[in-house]
């Protein structure tokens, strides 16, 4: 038991949107998490899931009444083909990157609920999330996804962020 126990990897979870602050999370994960261990042989000594929280059609449409009927599956479809787009584009940069051992799954629901459940679901170690940069009056208004998993994962809480583009 303790033999098996001792193998078993930890897992990382990042979460990941359409924004590119999500995708060079991943890609930071993985460059510094995944690719030293290939570079020299080895393995990493995690587990890889990536999580897309996709919002729910009421939620993005925003609509009640008779008109939600027509509405809803219109943004339904929108929101599975984002959903399959994001996922999509995560397994070319795992792939990419040579990252095979991968778990990539959308799960419906706020993002800040979704990646700290999929933290307790996963018993990860570690969540990574990008960071938009919102200044304090967006972030307020919006809310912060890292900022409500940094108080609210059950687990250490890596936040990226993206370097500003030298122009």
């Amino acid at each position: 038991m303790a033999a098996a126990a001792a193998e078993e990897k930890a897992v990382m979870v990042v979460g990941v949107d359409e924004s590119e602050h999500s995708m060079y999370a991943l890609q930071w994960t993985i460059d510094h998490f995944f690719l030293p261990f290939s570079s020299h042989g080895g393995n990493s000594p995690f587990k890889l899931v990536v999580v897309h929280a996709k919002p729910s059609p009421a939620s993005s449409a925003g609509l009640v009444g008779p008109a939600a009927v027509e509405v809803l599956p219109i943004v339904e479809a929108d929101l599975k083909r984002a959903a399959t787009r994001i996922m999509e584009r995560a397994k070319s940069i795992c792939l990419e990157k040579s990252v095979h051992d991968v778990v990539i799954e959308a799960v419906e629901g706020d993002a800040r609920n979704v990646l700290c459940d999929s933290v307790d679901k996963h018993h990860a170690s570690v969540l990574v999330v990008g960071s938009h940069g919102y200044g304090a009056i967006k972030r307020a208004v919006l809310g912060s996804v890292s900022d409500y998993c940094s108080h609210h994962a059950h687990c250490t809480v890596t936040i990226v962020k993206k370097p500003k583009s030298k122009h």
